[in-house]
């Protein structure tokens, strides 16, 4: 039995669990078209079964918008989602005032203008932001259009920039998924929480999780997490065997 393995099942016996993932990386694959991203069935069906039992909270806390993470997941009630970094609860969406609203359409109108034209670049338009996806773009152009973006509308006043794998994600307000997964602990009431994800914007919630908390990296790169498992079919796994021993108690 790995560590992981070990952690997963103590985790699975506290009384009021919160278990939180990324979508993209973690329980999908990533693809070039993100609105073709879909969740692998396994872990589907492992995240269906979870919410259903008592004392078990099921979330995704994602960059993606709300409406859009609704749709490509597929999930809803009485799985939780988190859209936007933690911009958008699905109790409830961003709230923007005047001013922000105002720096919005601002920004959007800049962003839009800047990347206009540039072949492969996808913009995606949340309420509290937007965000600039390079993934199906040239190797010529994802890093010259991050770097026109990140010098020029992300440098505005008010602008909270969260880059991210092959996305610059620009917001007016200060939102990210530690604050969420705080957000989600508190709310439910949780013993303690399982947290996944694939991204450099993950880190924040790894940074957030404590003692009997844990934390799983998937893929490369550098993080905080104390566990680490290869793609999304081994999240499957770790579901699954959640489930399993979850199920049991």
């Amino acid at each position: 039995m790995t560590d992981l393995d070990q952690a997963v099942r103590e985790i699975a016996a506290v009384p009021t669990l919160l278990v939180a993932l990324d979508f993209d990386g973690v329980l999908a694959p990533l693809v070039d078209v993100p609105s073709e991203s879909r969740p692998l069935p396994e872990s589907a069906a492992a995240l269906g079964s979870l919410a259903t039992l008592p004392g078990t909270v099921v979330a995704l806390v994602s960059g993606r918008g709300l409406a859009d993470l609704a749709a490509t997941s597929g999930f809803g009630a009485p799985i939780r989602l988190v859209g936007s970094h933690g911009g958008e609860f699905d109790d409830g969406g961003a709230v923007l005032d005047d001013d922000q609203r105002a720096l919005l359409d601002a920004l959007t109108a800049e962003v839009t203008a800047l990347v206009d034209g540039e072949p492969g670049v996808k913009l995606e338009h949340k309420p509290a932001g937007i965000a600039v996806h390079v993934r199906g773009a040239g190797p010529g152009v994802g890093p010259r259009v991050l770097d026109a973006v990140r010098t020029g509308p992300a440098a505005r006043p008010g602008v909270e920039a969260t880059p991210g794998k092959d996305v610059l994600d620009l917001a007016v307000l200060q939102v990210n998924k530690g604050m969420a997964v705080d957000v989600l602990r508190e709310r439910v009431g949780a013993d303690a929480v399982l947290f996944a994800g694939d991204d450099v914007t993950d880190e924040t919630a790894f940074a957030r999780l404590g003692a009997g908390d844990v934390g799983v990296k998937v893929g490369d790169g550098d993080t905080a997490a104390a566990h680490r498992v290869a793609g999304p079919p081994d999240v499957a796994r770790l579901l699954e065997l959640l489930l399993a021993a979850r199920d049991r108690g």
